[in-house]
């Protein structure tokens, strides 16, 4: 089969998210990395390319000058992956999409809505393949609990209780020498979100697709609890979704002994459904009247919807790297389709998109106004 050849803007040495990238390309074979701007420094980009098997002539400083070279030539890459701080995410899609360049980002997908939005017609127009990596949507149990909910084995869905909580910004990390909280920090190179942008999109995203639902307004409460920082550090976000469910969304990066504790429950009229990023072998079903059932991944009763990206048999863990892992797989999958002009079957339409990273920015956004005009409840669309 293909491989999908693929260059990484971002992702030098010091950085977290691309080794995780990188290392879920290659699980399943299906990608090659042959280029790469992972540094605007150019002994840093040199040196990070080195270390990871990138030729000397396919390592760039500049990504403007890699969208271009890669595309006049004949061997030239097939997707790019974006894996830089949030204020680059657009000026760098936008070069690749230019050059007919397939792009797979990082979320959020850039640094306020109107860059989103342009994003989005810049896809629209050109047709361009474009896919962003909300990663926990790649999970067998996740996939399974929305196919529960669509099914409508809870019934009609009344309650979505998700959070996202951690600690790692309990304290100002940002003035020592960690590079990650720096940027997460600054509204220049995150945006108008601190753990909104960060982790409470993920819980955001994870509600929607669960639950079917969209979020059409919100009333929020945000919070930065470290002294003299400038994002939120904490927000309680209240949800109503166009399908009549209500929700509460809680995002905290101060939650002291919490590491990366992503919680979903769903509620409907005949069940209800709980699962754990920490613990993401069990999905608890709670039909009414019953007692709870633990469902494990890969085992009984488990659908081929879940099981076709299961990777090993029950009892045998698989997380965050194999849930990163699945959706390059399908990645892989949906885009040679595209370059074929062959339509794009149902369980590859489950990857998040334009469509998925313009929500997250106007969930963003949106939050930040309510809070901003003391809770009030506002719109995703204002």
């Amino acid at each position: 089969m293909k491989k999908i050849k693929y260059g990484m803007v971002g992702g030098g040495e010091g950085a977290f998210i691309g080794d995780i990238h990188r290392i879920a390309a290659r699980i399943d074979n299906r990608f090659e990395l042959v280029a790469g701007a992972l540094s605007s420094n150019a002994a840093r980009a040199a040196s990070s390319a080195a270390k990871i098997g990138i030729d000397s002539e396919r390592s760039y400083v500049s990504y403007e000058e890699m969208a271009r070279v890669e595309c006049a030539r004949a061997d030239g890459i097939d997707a790019v992956v974006i894996v830089t701080p949030n204020h680059l995410h657009f000026p760098v899609a936008k070069a690749f999409l230019e050059q007919g360049i397939a792009v797979i980002c990082d979320k959020p997908v850039t640094l306020n809505l109107a860059q989103a939005k342009q994003l989005a017609e810049i896809i629209e127009q050109r047709g361009s393949f474009f896919r962003l990596t909300h990663n926990y949507t790649g999970y067998p149990l996740v996939r399974y609990a929305r196919e529960l909910v669509a099914e409508g084995t809870l019934g009609k869905i009344r309650l979505v209780q998700v959070e996202y909580a951690q600690d790692w910004l309990s304290d100002k990390q940002e003035e020592t020498d960690n590079k990650q909280a720096a940027w997460r920090t600054d509204p220049e190179k995150s945006g108008a979100g601190g753990s909104l942008g960060d982790i409470g999109t993920h819980a955001f995203n994870l509600a929607q697709f669960i639950s079917g639902q969209n979020v059409r307004e919100i009333c929020a409460d945000i919070e930065a609890f470290v002294e003299g920082r400038q994002l939120d550090d904490n927000a309680h976000v209240m949800m109503r979704f166009d399908q009549g469910a209500k929700g509460l969304l809680w995002c905290s990066q101060v939650a002291v002994g919490n590491a990366n504790n992503l919680k979903i429950r769903i509620y409907g009229e005949k069940g209800g459904l709980e699962w754990s990023q920490e613990e993401p072998n069990h999905l608890m079903y709670s039909p009414i009247g019953e007692p709870t059932r633990k469902l494990l991944r890969a085992g009984h009763g488990v659908s081929e919807i879940a099981n076709r990206i299961s990777r090993t048999p029950a009892g045998h863990p698989e997380g965050y790297l194999e849930g990163f892992a699945n959706l390059y797989r399908d990645i892989a999958d949906a885009l040679l389709l595209h370059q074929q002009g062959l339509p794009i079957p149902a369980e590859l339409q489950l990857i998040p998109g334009i469509k998925e990273g313009v929500a997250g920015l106007q969930f963003i956004e949106a939050a930040v106004r309510s809070s901003k005009a003391n809770s009030q409840w506002v719109t995703l669309n204002d």
